[in-house]
């Protein structure tokens, strides 16, 4: 079998490429032994996270194999947004990789690596390394190491959704109505437990009206871009028909999704964000379960 080119789908700033083509698993296993390698990972942790296209799963547990192979310690936080993974791989103080394909179609996957506290890789700052490693895996194989690592699964959703809501003040916000498009993506996971009460925190005085909550990595409803016109429009339209005012232009929120608000709610002024909490390396909860990697 012809082995894909990986010059071909690996960008810039990150992988992306047709799945079973470009992306398969055999290309992912060298990817994620090179990426241990080349960030010097071994006996340490990784973060990996994933979306909900139907691929994303098996790509992950093959990113594993590979880390876990060359002595990485892989901390699996499941279902996530992206940005959910910049989290983890600031208060866990661990390199990380994420499984999306962003905006593009379904037939598509792909990785976004990134360094301890959240460091984006490009191929000047190790991407175009990585992929030569592996390439050379793929021609050669994946020895593994001494001492195999070991996978662990870890929830960071509760601790994510705490933090966005520290990044504001919250106390005396006013009762709002938002209409969230989450085009079926993972805003449908985030955007309850951020605004709402799904991760356990405190309710707000902020009423949700969810559009396309269900996650479906298959886009059946429209295309993952929350910046295309017509995407915009089914949040505007659905804003306008629910709220006495007219809404403001649908934007892309830190969970992925295109959400409007009325022209009341966003009369309060903003406050400056915190910064990152990179040294509360013990915000996340502890690990639930160990495995060993076969």
């Amino acid at each position: 079998m012809t082995k894909p080119d990986l010059h071909a789908f690996i960008k810039a700033y990150d992988v992306r490429g047709l799945v079973g083509s470009q992306m398969t698993e055999e290309v992912v296993e060298a990817l994620a032994a090179g990426f241990v390698d080349e960030i010097g990972a071994a006996g340490a942790r990784v973060v990996v996270g994933h979306d909900m296209r139907d691929s994303s799963p098996v790509f992950a547990e093959a990113f594993a194999r590979g880390a876990t192979a060359r002595g990485a310690e892989v901390v699996s936080i499941g279902l996530c947004s992206t940005d959910m993974t910049y989290f983890a791989s600031g208060v866990l103080d661990a390199p990380a990789a994420m499984f999306t394909a962003s905006h593009n179609p379904a037939t598509y996957n792909g990785i976004k690596f990134s360094r301890v506290g959240a460091k984006g890789i490009s191929l000047d700052t190790g991407l175009g390394a990585i992929r030569d490693r592996a390439i050379a895996f793929l021609d050669a194989g994946i020895p593994a190491v001494g001492q195999r690592g070991e996978v662990v699964q870890q929830d960071v959703l509760r601790d994510y959704a705490a933090y966005l809501r520290e990044l504001v003040d919250l106390s005396g916000i006013r009762p709002i109505r938002v209409v969230v498009d989450a085009g079926n993506g993972m805003g449908g996971r985030t955007v309850p437990a951020v605004l709402g009460e799904a991760a356990g925190l405190a309710k707000l005085p902020i009423e949700v009206i969810p559009l396309y909550f269900e996650l479906d990595g298959t886009f059946p409803n429209h295309e993952a871009n929350p910046s295309t016109p017509r995407t915009s429009s089914i949040c505007r339209r659905r804003s306008s028909s629910t709220a006495p005012t007219s809404a403001s232009p649908s934007t892309a929120t830190p969970t992925g999704a295109s959400s409007s608000t009325s022209a009341a709610s966003r009369s309060r002024p903003r406050p400056s964000p915190r910064s990152w909490p990179c040294e509360r390396s013990s915000a996340c909860g502890r690990p639930t379960r160990r495995t060993r990697s076969s």
